[in-house]
């Protein structure tokens, strides 16, 4: 796992696809349920990893991802009916914010004056929906400051290798002109990267940061265009209790 402290009190972590219990295709560290892996594997992994990183199993928050732009404060878990959500912030130390990915970007977020941080997933759909704008929008409505906002864009597929139909990228393109990228060879291909990053600028963000790793070139991590069925690693942030 590569875990990174983003400030004072504030860390967050990657995992990868090792040293979990889940047998192939989704060895070891699947993190994620749906996917076919077996239910009890996927909790004993979930368990392990928040031992891993220091925190508590219970107060770790999950999602219902779903490709879109929702937000939503929490101050506590969700349970086993999580809504279909694909962005949450908190200002409660101690609780655990999660995004599970396998080729789309998982987005960090913190201020470290007001103490709100924030988890996004962006992937294709979410980026042309806005999510991690709307991150923002909803951690500023909490007292952070874009400017000050530290972010983390966690591994993702690159636009060297995300291939894409030629009006599929023409229609990312349209709401997010930094997204069109070519690939090694010569395809057209979706840069979510750069889209996320131009995103954050325009909404004020200065302090970008990234994990630039590319989930097809990695074989450590889980990547759903690279093989499938496979599992999913996560991003995670939290503040200290």
């Amino acid at each position: 796992m590569n875990r990174i402290q983003l400030a004072d009190g504030i860390h967050a972590a990657f995992t990868d696809r090792h040293g979990g219990v889940s047998a192939a295709p989704y060895d070891s560290r699947n993190l994620g349920g749906g996917v076919g892996d077996a239910p009890e594997a996927v909790s004993r992994n979930r368990v392990r990893t928040a031992a891993d990183l220091g925190v508590d199993p219970e107060r770790v928050v999950m999602m219902r991802q779903v490709h879109g732009a929702g937000v939503r404060h929490v101050a506590g878990p969700f349970g086993d009916d999580p809504p279909a959500l694909d962005a949450v912030c908190t200002d409660v130390p101690g609780l655990a914010l999660s995004v599970l990915v396998a080729d789309c970007a998982p987005v960090l977020l913190a201020d470290p004056a007001a103490r709100v941080v924030g988890a996004a997933h962006s992937g294709r759909p979410g980026t042309v929906a806005g999510v991690v704008p709307a991150l923002v929008a909803a951690m500023t409505e909490r007292g952070a400051e874009p400017s000050r906002l530290v972010a983390l864009i966690g591994p993702a597929a690159c636009g060297l290798c995300y291939e894409v139909p030629e009006e599929m990228r023409s229609e990312v393109a349209e709401a997010v002109p930094e997204a069109w990228a070519t690939t090694r060879e010569g395809t057209p291909a979706v840069d979510l990267r750069a889209g996320i990053t131009a995103q954050l600028a325009r909404a004020g963000v200065g302090d970008v940061r990234h994990d630039a790793r590319c989930t097809i070139e990695s074989p450590e991590l889980f990547s759903h265009r690279r093989e499938r069925p496979t599992g999913r690693f996560a991003g995670y942030i939290w503040m200290e209790s």
